[in-house]
């Protein structure tokens, strides 16, 4: 598990049939690159997030099919960032 933080939502209207209508967010990482990841839990612009990688990511969503390598598994209700 790693916390990101949402800078987006991410609007796609042609996807693959394994996406369906998940919701997708832009999240940033702690050396600052920029992800695409698959949003269960619907977060927001700013929010602190746990995420799920590889095939466990999978599992974090409704339907185990679902075709990602980065779910938001969930919203960090308070929590300082070091650094």
């Amino acid at each position: 598990m790693e916390i990101m933080q949402v800078m987006s939502r991410l609007v796609c209207t042609q996807r693959v049939d394994g996406l369906n209508h998940m919701n997708l967010r832009v999240l940033r990482n702690n050396k600052g690159k920029h992800l695409v990841a698959v949003d269960p839990v619907g977060s927001r612009a700013g929010n602190w997030v746990f995420t799920a990688t590889g095939t466990a990511a999978r599992f974090a969503c409704p339907d185990p099919s679902t075709q990602t390598d980065l779910t938001i598994e969930g919203i960090i209700d308070h929590w300082t960032p070091d650094g």
